[in-house]
């Protein structure tokens, strides 16, 4: 009985941690089109959406997506959710995933590799291809002998000085590369909104190891049964509206499988 009156304290210290006057979120400053401390990126927008939800103003605590986001923000209590996690990640409590996406290929929209959908596809033998070093479909580039002239851009960055994203996407619009492999929130916001000439192909067909969908949650202290809970109440009853924001944004929407595009409208 002892020991569970203890649990209950450490639970009730935990939740009252959150903050009840704003829903604070810690977020890179400089990772658009996902977050941007000018609040145009998609997960800016999320995080509106539950602010309105929960009648409070969003708080941010910014900081650089990489070594210590978590510790230097959530842990430290600073802020009290991150608006875009991969499920099963140990540095924080998920919430249920809100969306599932993939990692693409972005090729020429009027090239021959527009018709593209494995990594395996002959067609990629012999071609330039962008790649964010370290990055799942890595492996997969490994495996059908794609290595040899790719070109490298870095994982971890300040992304306030470095934008991997942009620049991969800026040399295959410039014809420097061939094609791209990024992940798909990235990738899909950044086309529509400044590469017209490309196509942003989700891979929902690779069969082999590392998987390379990811369902994306919300991010809170380890703990926070609560909060949680709140949060997953507040993502099934908002769950059109999230995937109608999203859709709009460009991000491409997957079933729970990672197998096909899902249809925002359902």
């Amino acid at each position: 009985m002892a020991g569970l009156a203890l649990s209950g304290m450490a639970t009730a210290q935990t939740s009252d941690l959150v903050s009840k006057t704003a829903l604070r979120v810690c977020a890179d400053p400089a990772n658009y089109p996902m977050s941007a401390q000018d609040g145009t990126g998609f997960e800016n927008k999320l995080a509106d959406l539950i602010a309105d939800r929960l009648g409070v103003p969003v708080q941010y605590t910014w900081y650089p997506m990489a070594t210590g986001f978590v510790r230097n923000t959530l842990r430290a209590n600073r802020c009290d959710i991150v608006m875009g996690y991969a499920q099963g990640h140990e540095l924080v409590l998920n919430t249920n995933h809100y969306y599932t996406s993939s990692y693409t290929l972005v090729v020429p929209a009027d090239g021959p590799l527009s018709g593209v959908t494995t990594l395996s596809d002959p067609a990629l033998r012999d071609k330039v291809i962008g790649i964010i070093a370290g990055s799942p479909p890595a492996t997969h580039m490994a495996r059908n002998g794609l290595m040899l002239k790719a070109r490298a851009y870095n994982l971890v960055v300040d992304r306030r000085h470095e934008s991997p994203a942009i620049d991969m996407l800026d040399d295959l619009a410039a014809d420097t590369t061939d094609a791209a492999i990024l992940w798909g929130p990235l990738a899909g916001p950044l086309v529509k909104q400044q590469y017209p000439g490309l196509k942003v192909i989700p891979l929902t067909q690779e069969t082999l190891p590392p998987r390379l969908f990811f369902r994306i949650t919300m991010g809170v202290r380890q703990g926070e049964k609560v909060w949680q809970r709140k949060l997953n109440s507040l993502i099934r009853r908002n769950q059109s509206e999230i995937n109608a924001l999203l859709d709009t944004a460009g991000v491409p929407l997957l079933n729970d499988m990672g197998t096909d595009m899902l249809d925002p409208s359902k």
